[in-house]
């Protein structure tokens, strides 16, 4: 300790619960500490101290920072978020007298400081003002998975790290999108939790793990649980399936080795199931139609692009199958995989599926599928209509695709610029107006400006031009310009960018319509 200078604060993670688990340097940290802190539950002894209480020097000051309140119920006139508040501004003054006074002050955090820790939030008060250091721990997380002794990812799995706390809904569509899980927070959410499992389909993989690495470890599948005993100190495990090297590829492994009978041979199915290729509308709930409502409460799987899944509400029985966005012809085979094996199937896009969506996509998977095996004609197709970007569009700004029009994807990924552009050409010097779907993205930040060019010299630069952002969510916003003040920059893929025939025009209150008559 030292008179003249300011202490130096630590946050040191002493492991899940084993003392052996503590690394050399928290240990060394432990012992030259003028000051040892630890967080307390109400009417409990801290965890964290004594994990590392064989570590403690005689003598040191200690700080036991006690909760005032552990659960979600109290009479602060801020609610539980509020009480804690004051209670980690109490903590900082504690600590901050010390580190004043020139002391070294450690706090003990159970597993890792800043994940999911108590430390974290002294450690926003009081590490913009005095040298600060982490010392990470052993995870829960990882003590836990080594319980399970079971692979926790492999491949391209995903890993997504959720709170018991979620409502159980939300909880079963986020496991539902992603590979492998854990689940933490448990304690009085743990019946929750079991229902949000089961939902998603992971309850009979799922693995429950309490005091993870302790003297008193308990693994147990996570079915089986007392859910009235569970303590906060536990997590669920559920281990990705990590079957194959390419997502679709492990769902379509999973639903083939669901399906399997006890000698391992995948019977036949007893009928094949449909596709149903679906559009979801621009964004608002409110614009899926009945029909795509219905189908998307029966079938057994969805298929598509990871956020056009994710708004698809969970349910028990659904099976989710999300990936990124440049492998529609997967996804379309996938769909038809899953079909062909007696599943009835969902295959979602944004905006009506028949207009740059996945329709076309899963003909063409189709189409390839047949080259190696004829069997794929068998799988039985509809096409759901959707509410389109454009249509919503126009409908927000009045009726600018009143007359006749053409809807063209801007995209130059799948045809060369050269097409395009004499596309455009000719449709706006013959007086159509254009939609431009995919008008700018962050690997095609010229497209646009290029187009805009090349229109302003087959037309001028005084045609009217809308862009329409994010058409029927709360961030909705419309411009109505022309092409020569058309701020490119400000253009993204959330937009859908309307270029008006000569004929288009603007009403006194801002109304866009374009009339169906000619001359």
């Amino acid at each position: 300790m030292s008179d003249n200078a300011i202490g130096r604060f630590y946050g040191v993670g002493v492991g899940p619960g084993d003392p052996e688990l503590v690394t050399l340097k928290a240990a060394r940290i432990i012992g030259e500490a003028d000051v040892v802190a630890y967080h307390a539950g109400t009417g409990k002894q801290s965890m964290a101290r004594s994990v590392a209480a064989d570590l403690i020097p005689d003598g040191v000051l200690e700080e036991e920072l006690r909760y005032p309140v552990t659960t979600g119920f109290t009479d602060h006139p801020r609610g539980y978020y509020g009480a804690l508040a004051d209670f980690y501004d109490e903590c900082s003054q504690r600590l901050e007298a010390h580190l004043a006074a020139g002391r070294t002050v450690v706090v003990l955090a159970v597993g890792d400081p800043l994940f999911f820790g108590s430390f974290m939030y002294v450690h926003d008060r009081l590490s913009p003002r005095y040298p600060t250091e982490v010392v990470p721990g052993i995870t829960s997380l990882s003590a836990a998975t080594a319980a399970v002794a079971t692979g926790l990812c492999r491949h391209e799995d995903t890993l997504t790290v959720l709170p018991g706390t979620l409502a159980a809904p939300e909880l079963a569509r986020r496991l539902a999108d992603t590979d492998a899980a854990i689940i933490m927070k448990l304690g009085r959410t743990f019946a929750g939790v079991r229902e949000a499992l089961r939902q998603a389909g992971m309850l009979e993989r799922a693995v429950y793990v309490e005091r993870a690495s302790g003297t008193s470890q308990l693994v147990l599948p996570a079915a089986e649980v007392d859910e009235g005993r569970v303590p906060y100190m536990s997590l669920v495990v559920v281990p990705g399936l990590g079957l194959r090297d390419d997502a679709a590829g492990r769902a379509a492994d999973f639903a083939r080795l669901t399906a399997t009978t006890d000698e391992g041979e995948v019977p036949p199915p007893s009928s094949v199931g449909t596709v149903h290729v679906v559009g979801l509308g621009p964004g608002p709930e409110r614009w899926l139609t009945a029909e795509a409502r219905e189908v998307l409460g029966r079938v057994g799987h969805v298929v598509g692009y990871a956020p056009y899944v994710a708004r698809v509400p969970q349910r028990e029985g659904l099976t989710r199958h999300s990936s990124g966005n440049t492998v529609e012809l997967d996804r379309g085979r996938l769909a038809l995989d899953l079909a062909r094996g007696g599943e009835d199937v969902a295959l979602v896009s944004g905006g009506d599926a028949g207009v740059f969506g996945m329709a076309t996509a899963l003909f063409e998977s189709r189409k390839a599928a047949l080259v190696d095996d004829p069997g794929y004609a068998e799988v039985p197709v509809r096409v759901l209509p959707g509410v389109t970007a454009a249509h919503a569009a126009s409908a927000l700004v009045g009726a600018v695709l009143g007359g006749d029009h053409a809807l063209v994807n801007l995209s130059d990924n799948l045809k060369p610029w050269e097409v395009l552009a004499d596309r455009l050409t000719a449709l706006v010097t013959r007086d159509v107006v254009v939609a431009l779907y995919n008008p700018r993205s962050r690997s095609r930040p010229e497209t646009l400006g290029r187009a805009r060019d090349l229109l302003v010299d087959a037309v001028g630069p005084d045609r009217l031009v809308v862009v329409a952002r994010h058409v029927g969510r709360a961030e909705e916003s419309v411009v109505v310009t022309t092409l020569g003040e058309l701020d490119v920059e400000s253009v993204d893929m959330g937009c859908l960018v309307v270029i008006g025939a000569s004929s288009t025009r603007v009403t006194d209150d801002g109304w866009v319509w374009t009339p169906r008559s000619v001359g």
